[in-house]
């Protein structure tokens, strides 16, 4: 499992709005600068993060993006599903609706299990505003 660019920009995309929150939307272009990442491409990932309710838009010349939650109500594993899709290794243990004629007799499906659980673990057991934390904690600084 590798984590594209999509995924790890809307972590720091979010970290960010965290991280300037002040009460005053902020803007695509700010977050840009700061994270030295296009702001073409996190008009794109802000979208998304849009539709699925986990930022809201603020529009006119004071306008820019607020988060709708507080940064602890946002886990890891919520904006990795929501850029990346599933963050199963392997189809075979992706969901209910997965079948495979080997699973009941297959030994590797057990180390699949295994490394699900383990990745699902730290994703889903860490916040936003853990990574908040660790940023302050690590330098002060909002570049990461």
């Amino acid at each position: 499992m590798k984590i594209s660019t999509k995924g790890r920009y809307a972590l720091r995309l979010m970290l960010d709005l965290a991280l300037n929150e002040s009460g005053r939307p902020v803007r695509i272009r700010e977050i840009a600068k700061r994270q030295e990442i296009s702001d073409k491409y996190l008009e794109q990932i802000i979208s998304v993060l849009n539709k699925a309710g986990y930022v809201r838009s603020i529009r006119g010349p004071q306008g820019g993006y607020l988060l709708t939650k507080k940064p602890e109500e946002y886990t890891v594993g919520m904006i990795l599903r929501l850029t990346e899709g599933s963050m199963a290794p392997v189809d075979c243990i992706d969901g209910e609706n997965t079948f495979c004629n080997h699973m009941d007799d297959c030994a590797t499906s057990v180390l699949w299990r295994r490394l699900n659980d383990a990745v699902s673990g730290v994703i889903d057991n860490t916040t936003l505003a853990d990574l908040v934390d660790w940023q302050l904690a690590k330098n002060g600084d909002y570049m990461i």
